[in-house]
């Protein structure tokens, strides 16, 4: 299967949308395509986040990877928070997941970041083995810690 990776723009945000959607159920959230879609309206406007999107030879949506940008202290630089990465189920075989990290890795380059960090969970084996694959290195140093705001 053909596809090709762009920027996503305006008129890309129902799609992406209805891609993040999914990826939220993922990780086990409760369908809501309307805030997902809005979601995803507010950093493309903003231009709070770097998002691209695979789209096949049929102009359908098939993954996307979400990138945020912020700096890293003992880096003293700038680096890119990989903070969502989703491809249709059916269509994980086709390395699109590869391809949209390819493409992180060259943004990442583009404006010079130290270094991409992203968090997965501890059963996610499939992601766990593309990252790896691409030379990401488990952290066994540092905890990671959440502090919910009620």
């Amino acid at each position: 299967m053909e596809f090709k990776i762009i920027d996503a723009e305006v008129c890309h945000i129902e799609k992406v949308g209805k891609l993040f959607d999914l990826y939220r159920q993922f990780y086990k959230y409760d369908s809501n395509l309307i805030e997902s879609t809005n979601y995803i309206k507010e950093r493309i406007n903003k231009k709070e986040s770097k998002i691209f999107i695979a789209i096949n030879e049929t102009n359908e949506a098939v993954g996307f990877v979400q990138l945020y940008e912020t700096f890293g202290s003992l880096d003293l630089g700038k680096i890119i928070i990989l903070y969502d990465l989703y491809v249709i189920k059916d269509q994980r075989k086709n390395k699109i997941g590869r391809q949209l990290m390819l493409k992180s890795h060259e943004y990442a380059k583009k404006i010079n970041a130290k270094r991409i960090q992203l968090s997965t969970a501890t059963d996610n084996f499939i992601g766990q083995s593309l990252y790896e694959s691409l030379g990401y290195v488990k952290d066994t140093d540092f905890y990671t810690y959440d502090f919910e705001i009620k």
